[in-house]
């Protein structure tokens, strides 16, 4: 087994300008933002950061802490866009920004894995703002995206009409991941790819309790009954750094034996502007038709 690295390379609307000493620092278009990065442990290439916020964590390893704001930031947030995708960008409570930009090459994959298809039918499964949807369905997918959150099914269709793409067939559903994936399983639906970007943990609408190390075999189990010979892919994404690459390909491995195809692992990196290094962010692992 030999891992591979997805890297995120800067583009127009955001880049990793420089990292070191547990921070990072990211350009989100027009504005400039401090973040807690404990994988940065190098020192940065400058010691003279100017940013228009910082985030200060709370001494909550898992969570906590409040911006700090040098300059002001439009409190509803600001447009960018990726290739012909455009969405909002946000500070929120979550030291996020409203996407994840490490996950530009994955969006990129899964075009390719579904070039020259007919309308292919793919499921995001915890699709938060939705531009990994958008980023589809502005090619011709019909995607059905899930997220237990309405605040965030409601901001991915606030970003489809940003797109121009709110005419473009995608389902908004607001469930229990496991749940909805579950149910489809019984309905004998099928889909032609499927991206999980699972949290390490989280509650569903009706107050369903989602920890990755307990719920992540069976969530896979089932989006495997979902797969078939014709489909192109399934990609899933872990932000859990107690958890290995090798120990989710081999997971995929198991679960896809059957369907033969290959399974691949590894990481997530965005490449660093001022240096060219790269940054791990999360650990990844894939199947793809033959």
């Amino acid at each position: 087994m030999s891992l591979l690295t997805l890297i995120a390379e800067p583009w127009a609307d955001y880049g990793l300008v420089d990292s070191g000493h547990g921070r990072k620092l990211e350009r989100y278009g027009r504005f400039r933002f401090i973040r807690p990065e404990p994988q940065a442990m190098w020192a940065p290439a400058s010691n003279r950061w100017q940013a228009d916020a910082e985030f200060i964590p709370g001494s909550d390893e898992d969570g906590g802490g409040k911006w700090q704001f040098a300059t002001q930031i439009p409190y509803d947030g600001w447009p960018l866009a990726w290739d012909d995708v455009r969405f909002t960008a946000q500070t929120t409570p979550f030291r996020h920004l409203g996407f994840f930009p490490d996950m530009a090459p994955v969006w990129q994959w899964m075009r390719e894995r579904t070039q020259g298809m007919s309308a292919p039918e793919c499921l995001n499964l915890f699709g938060y703002t939705g531009v990994g949807t958008l980023a589809m369905a502005s090619q011709g997918a019909r995607m059905v995206h899930v997220d237990a959150s309405k605040k965030s099914v409601e901001a991915a269709r606030g970003n489809a009409m940003l797109s121009g793409l709110s005419d473009r067939p995608v389902r908004w559903i607001i469930d229990d991941c496991a749940k909805f994936v579950a149910r489809e399983v019984r309905r004998g639906r099928r889909y032609d790819g499927i991206l999980l970007d699972p949290p390490k943990y989280g509650r569903g609408p009706e107050g369903e309790v989602w920890k990755l190390e307990e719920g992540l075999p069976g969530l896979i189990a089932d989006c495997r009954q979902l797969l078939d010979a014709q489909s192109r892919f399934l990609f899933v994404t872990v932000y859990a750094v107690r958890m290995s690459a090798l120990a989710i390909e081999e997971l995929l491995r198991q679960a896809f034996a059957d369907l033969g195809g290959v399974v691949e692992a590894g990481e997530l990196a965005v490449r660093e502007e001022a240096r060219g290094l790269l940054l791990p962010t999360a650990i990844w692992a894939r199947w793809r038709s033959a």
